[in-house]
């Protein structure tokens, strides 16, 4: 047969397959299928696991308070331990199936593949790191704090005209400085630092008053960057955009859709309020400060 006759032969072969599968059912392309196929990507036996049958879950050593407690992640206690746990649950697994693995913070948005299914670490999501990886809807929206050195003049102060004369320390493009602005109303213009470490060395040294971050960081820095660090108190800030915290997925991951419909039902049944109160107001204990 000559190579005409079998293109030929092939090409009459291809249409009536062609033509069969045209009038043949295509199951693939039913949103019921669609749905089956959906539910089989968020079992615990899925292919976009990092490793099948287990949840394996990041962040950075050491883990602070009251992110977590005793730098001990699988223990279930403080608020990003408990979350995992919580999400890990509406996934299907039990709680021994779940393993923690250490990723530095700083490595957590990087590109490239990731060694875990999904890292929990006060990471914020911005636009710059979702080009690299994924993010879950948010967990947790974090609120501006006030740290000032214990003993201070203003270490016991109550409300946020109290730090009206403060000299007070942001940091340079965060929202932290039109918060400062906009809520506290400032007689002296705040102070503005390249980096946290900065503002440390600034209070330490009695250049300003007080330093003004999100909550997380006023927490990492009382806790890890100063031995006589003081929370005086938090407060809310409408204006800016707020910082949200999301889970970190790897880029495209297949899972993806899986935790953020974890993330919605611990919101709808009222989970992830109570663990907010539990680990992050009643335990961390920071007062709301007001005008």
């Amino acid at each position: 047969m000559s190579r005409t006759r079998i293109s030929l032969a092939a090409s009459a072969a291809a249409l009536v397959a062609l033509a069969a599968a045209g009038c043949a059912p295509q199951p693939q392309n039913t949103p019921a299928a669609a749905g089956a196929k959906d539910a089989a990507l968020c079992t615990t036996d899925s292919p976009s696991l990092h490793k099948r049958g287990r949840l394996t879950v990041a962040t950075d050593s050491p883990a602070y308070e009251p992110w977590f407690d005793s730098n001990t992640p699988s223990n279930g206690k403080g608020f990003e331990s408990a979350v995992a746990y919580a999400v890990a649950e509406k996934l299907g697994f039990e709680r021994d199936q779940v393993k923690w693995v250490v990723e530095p913070f700083a490595h957590s948005y990087a590109p490239g593949p990731k060694a875990f299914d999904f890292d929990i670490n006060q990471i914020s999501i911005t636009p710059q790191r979702a080009k690299a990886v994924d993010f879950s809807t948010s967990y947790y929206t974090a609120n501006q704090a006030i740290l000032a050195l214990d003993g201070s003049a203003f270490a016991k102060a109550t409300s946020l005209s109290a730090f009206k004369d403060a000299k007070i320390g942001v940091q340079v493009a965060t929202t932290s400085y039109q918060a400062v602005l906009d809520q506290i109303k400032p007689s002296k213009q705040p102070s503005v630092f390249s980096t946290t470490k900065d503002e440390v060395t600034a209070l330490r040294n009695g250049q300003i008053d007080a330093i003004v971050t999100d909550l997380p960081t006023v927490f990492y820095l009382a806790g890890a960057e100063l031995e006589n660090g003081e929370i005086v108190g938090q407060f809310g800030y409408a204006g800016g955009t707020p910082e949200k915290f999301g889970l970190l997925l790897p880029k495209d991951s297949g899972y993806t859709s899986c935790v953020n419909q974890a993330l919605d039902e611990l919101k709808a049944d009222g989970t992830l309020a109570r663990l907010t109160t539990q680990w992050l107001s009643a335990s961390a204990n920071v007062p709301e400060l007001k005008r």
